[in-house]
């Protein structure tokens, strides 16, 4: 059962997302136009601060209702890093690093990038070049970083350390996805203080990949919830030889589909989120990424036929959603990487062992 203090959230942000996140906020925010007002209203309301603990200055929820809201986001197509900031600050809390405010990232987003701290002057030299981070242009950096030299006083080498990394402080190459969000090329090779490094407790580079699957899964199950609502809303309106053209069956079938995939796409993001919950769990966030990337591809597909050309003009809200689903489902890695995971965990489990390793999941 959710909580009240939960609900409540849930409800002021639903009520915010609607009046903050038209059409109009959506087109700006493609065009290149970083919303300001928005994200200030977004803070404001503590929202980046929910999955940080009471005790680092946050709103002490249970992390499955406190990533609802970025099933919410998805929900409204919100056009900022939301779930990015939710994370940073989770990662920086847990380090127990001071949280800067304002919007955050993270990286490496890819697993095969490589970024390397090392002591100088006192401080650390960050290097190396992480690709397609979300929102690069704009946010500060929390960075997933190895350290290969002795990095203690105990002489410890190898090991993961989270960094934060001012805005403006990496050399930046400009891009985006399908839906025009940021996705950018950050080259580090700058010095931060001591104070703005510290040990990463218990993740490391493939952990945050995992995280960025997880939240991922989550917002495409909202998304995936509005296109159902929006494609099934204009089957009724949308009339053809004297009735709506939801009344034929074979529209009727389309809708079915696209219901049970918006479905399916919900439960494997609330195993995502429990995933997230207990840890981090690898292979039930696996098979929710998995599921939701192909449930994207199924339902975007079926909406666009049933709204026919109206859901390619511009003017149409529904591309706002279409596009971000057929972005989300290959970033933090696609169905391919996922179902080569799983698989190999279900080969290593063999036979005697896959009933215990799908129940412990």
């Amino acid at each position: 059962m959710v909580s009240d203090t939960s609900q409540i959230l849930v409800d002021t942000a639903t009520r915010l997302f609607e009046e903050q996140f038209t059409a109009r906020q959506r087109v700006a925010a493609e065009s290149g136009q970083w919303l300001d007002t928005q994200w200030q209203a977004v803070e404001d309301m503590g929202l980046p601060l929910a999955l940080v603990p009471e005790e680092a200055g946050g709103f002490g929820l249970p992390v499955v209702e406190a990533l609802d809201l970025i099933r919410l986001a998805g929900a409204f197509a919100v056009p900022l890093p939301l779930a990015e900031t939710m994370l940073a600050n989770r990662i920086l809390a847990n380090a127990g690093l001071e949280l800067p405010g304002g919007p955050l990232t993270l990286a490496p987003v890819r697993p095969d990038d490589r970024l390397t701290l090392a002591r100088r002057d006192g401080g650390w030299l960050l290097s190396g070049t992480a690709h397609r981070v979300p929102w690069g242009r704009v946010a500060a950096t929390v960075v997933l970083a190895r350290c290969d030299d002795p990095c203690d006083d105990a002489g410890q080498d190898g090991q993961s350390f989270v960094a934060l990394v001012p805005a403006g402080q990496a050399d930046t190459a400009p891009d985006v996805n399908l839906a025009n969000e940021p996705r950018d090329s950050l080259h580090f090779e700058t010095l931060l203080p001591a104070e703005s490094v510290a040990p990463a407790p218990g993740i490391a580079p493939a952990e945050l990949h995992a995280l960025g699957a997880a939240v991922r899964s989550i917002a495409m199950a909202g998304a995936l919830g509005r296109v159902l609502a929006m494609t099934t809303a204009y089957a009724n309106e949308r009339s053809q030889f004297g009735r709506p053209i939801g009344k034929f069956q074979a529209i009727q079938q389309y809708l079915a589909v696209l219901a049970g995939q918006a479905a399916a796409a919900r439960a494997a993001g609330d195993i995502a989120a429990e995933a997230v919950a207990q840890g981090g769990a690898l292979l039930p966030i696996a098979a929710a990424k998995l599921r939701c990337g192909e449930a994207a591809g199924v339902a975007a597909a079926i909406a666009h036929q049933v709204h026919g050309a109206m859901g390619f003009t511009h003017e149409h809200s529904l591309h706002f959603f279409t596009k971000r689903l057929w972005s989300w489902r290959d970033e933090f890695g696609g169905e391919g990487e996922w179902g080569r995971l799983i698989g190999r965990e279900v080969a290593r489990a063999g036979a005697d062992g896959l009933w215990p390793l799908v129940t412990a999941a």
